[in-house]
């Protein structure tokens, strides 16, 4: 645990060390050279946690967790109800969905445990609790289940909203369970058009999105005699999920209706709507208040909103949730831990404060450090700079078990070239091999990167050449580093010869936006046949036709024989469509070159010239003609 202290020790101080400019010691150079990141004894320098908290076993005094593991553990049978009646003889929402989460993976069990404690009156079931489980039942095994339960979700009143029924239909699209699909999808519009509630959700979600909240909004409302249910409540706050401010309103008007409180089901659904950065505020308002009625936010509940804070790049709320949620019953995964260190890594520059908050939290409740989290922390360090505390990272890790790989070297590559310290970064591959650790693709392609990146692509290429001779073999990702690295200093033959030599001899198959971003700057310097090249490449690697730039460039400077050749490569297997055709001729028109149009036109296989649409162009074009020349 010395470890551990010591790590999260190093990441408090660190805002200390280094500040300003990237503080090159005399003896960091050699070191590399030697590769002694573990050369140095560390040493604990701050006491972040209580003792006693790393003697706990992870998570056996946690309720769920336990049930998890008996479930786990054993097959469904008369004496694991018995053990289960014995362990929670009632349970409480989130309780549920936390096991429903962990038995993903196990449907069969989730069903079983779902009908056992519904069957003996555990919890009340909801219809979010009954949409997890449907997720949960969509495979082809337990499909027979899943049709049961949702035909008893139906009778007991329950719902499928829309982003469930996407997300099952989705699914089953993606199993080519066809049949169900469509099973699926007549069920979901019976459903919505028996429904009689959903017509008084309409008339309340017109009322409040009307205009803004006001006393004459809440009289509009108590007019329409509403009958309050969870299932109504959360069929509202779904349909007013793109204002979550007037959902916010609802809400809390709602919670003062003498007929009616608030759970943990219409908590947890108003968290979902609002957990946004336009009412980030009304969130964590929501937040407090849930937990001071006693009522916890569910483990579905979190993954939704943690996934969405960290896709809209909110991490320092992500990092607020997680350490939230780690302090309560309903813990997160450890994976949660290493994706929010790659999330914070990625910041330009890491915050290394929460990097530190997220290491504390996810240590203080008795997990041990693995690699993808020691990833995390050096990620972070290397990337600001802070070689040193990155070496002592290093140094932990391998004392733990965990030696380094092509991760750990690429990072430090990836951090020496981000601060130009280039010759460092080319000796770190050096100091690989002498330690048996192979560099991968990636590792070149940093090292090249981070050439291209500081103008230095002669360099870049050697660094190139080097790979290849040590037998390593380019990929697209490689090949779009160095094309741009061409392009950013304007050497665009160079960067158009290098892509046919990676076709030609290394069998390199470059990616459409490398295809597209080169055939750009080539017809910006009318390199026309250069240009026509990378489209015959493309159409042999079955892209789909990148013709508007073409079409530009012949309209406007271009010649007929030049659209002839275009033409020419769209039909290496069929003919071009009308479309193209169309928007060739339409281009000529546009930049008044009638006579190149005309002149293309008799050029054209037959099936073309008779085209209706065709006819009407060229029809409306002389008539058009005519009346300039009469004026």
């Amino acid at each position: 645990m010395k470890r551990v202290k010591a790590i999260c020790g190093f990441l408090r101080i660190v805002d200390s060390l280094c500040t300003g400019q990237v503080h090159v010691t005399q003896s960091f150079s050699p070191r590399v050279t030697r590769f002694s990141l573990y050369s140095s004894p560390l040493e604990p320098r701050y006491h972040a946690f209580h003792p006693a908290s790393f003697n706990q076993k992870l998570y056996l005094s946690s309720k769920p967790y336990s049930i998890v593991e008996l479930l786990l553990a054993n097959d469904w049978s008369d004496g694991l109800e018995g053990e289960l009646q014995k362990s929670c003889p009632s349970m409480t929402h989130e309780t549920v969905v936390y096991i429903l989460k962990r038995l993903e993976k196990n449907p069969e069990k989730a069903v079983s445990f779902f009908n056992w404690a519904n069957e003996k009156g555990m919890f009340a079931p909801s219809s979010s609790v009954y949409s997890l489980l449907l997720r949960i039942l969509v495979t082809k095994q337990t499909m027979k289940q899943f049709w049961i339960t949702l035909r008893v979700m139906k009778e007991k009143g329950f719902f499928i909203d829309q982003e469930t029924y996407t997300t099952i239909s989705r699914t089953l699209k993606m199993a080519k369970m066809e049949s169900d699909s469509v099973a699926l999808t007549h069920f979901y519009n019976r459903m919505m058009q028996e429904s009689t509630m959903d017509n008084v959700v309409t008339k309340v979600v017109d009322v409040i999105s009307g205009s803004e909240w006001t006393p004459e909004v809440e009289n509009d409302l108590a007019k329409l005699k509403i009958l309050l249910s969870d299932n109504f409540v959360i069929r509202v706050l779904k349909e007013l999920r793109h204002c979550p401010l007037k959902a916010f309103k609802f809400f809390n008007w709602v919670g003062k209706r003498s007929d009616y409180e608030h759970n943990t089901v219409t908590y947890n659904a108003i968290a979902r709507v609002i957990a946004r950065d336009d009412s980030i505020e009304e969130f964590w308002s929501i937040i407090e208040e849930m937990k001071s009625v006693g009522h916890e936010m569910d483990i579905d509940t979190y993954v939704k909103i943690y996934r969405n804070f960290l896709k809209n790049k909110m991490i320092e709320d992500a990092v607020k949730l997680y350490e939230l949620m780690m302090d309560g019953p309903y813990k997160p995964s450890p994976q949660d831990c290493s994706i929010l260190l790659k999330y914070i890594s990625g910041g330009d520059p890491p915050n290394l404060d929460l990097v530190d908050r997220v290491v504390n939290k996810y240590a203080s409740t008795g997990h041990t450090l693995y690699k993808a989290i020691y990833d995390g922390i050096h990620r972070s360090l290397t990337s600001t700079g802070k070689f040193d505390e990155a070496e002592k990272i290093v140094e932990v890790m391998r004392k733990d078990g965990y030696e380094p790989d092509n991760i750990t070297y690429s990072q430090l590559v990836f951090g020496l070239c981000k601060v130009g310290r280039l010759e460092e970064a080319c000796r770190v591959l050096d100091e690989m091999e002498s330690c048996g650790c192979i560099p991968d693709i990636k590792t070149w392609t940093i090292l090249i990167k981070g050439h291209c990146a500081a103008n230095e692509v002669e360099k870049a290429l050697l660094c190139f050449a080097r790979m290849i001779e040590k037998g390593g073999e380019a990929d697209a990702d490689l090949l779009d580093v160095l094309v741009n690295g061409f392009l950013k200093k304007k050497k665009i033959d160079g960067a158009y010869n290098l892509l046919l030599e990676m076709v030609g001899k290394c069998r390199v198959f470059p990616w459409k936006a490398t295809h597209k971003n080169l055939i750009d700057k080539l017809l910006e310097v009318r390199k026309f046949d250069e240009a026509l090249e990378l489209l015959r490449l493309m159409k042999q690697q079955n892209f789909p036709p990148f013709s508007e730039p073409f079409v530009k460039y012949i309209s406007e400077v271009g010649t007929v024989e030049d659209a002839e050749e275009f033409l020419k490569v769209l039909s290496l297997k069929s003919y071009p469509s009308l479309s193209t055709y169309l928007h060739i001729f339409e281009s000529f028109f546009k930049e008044g070159r009638h006579f190149e149009a005309k002149d293309l036109l008799y050029k054209c296989p037959p099936h073309i010239r008779s085209q209706n649409k065709i006819c009407e162009l060229f029809g409306s074009a002389k008539s058009s003609t005519a009346a300039s020349e009469a004026l």
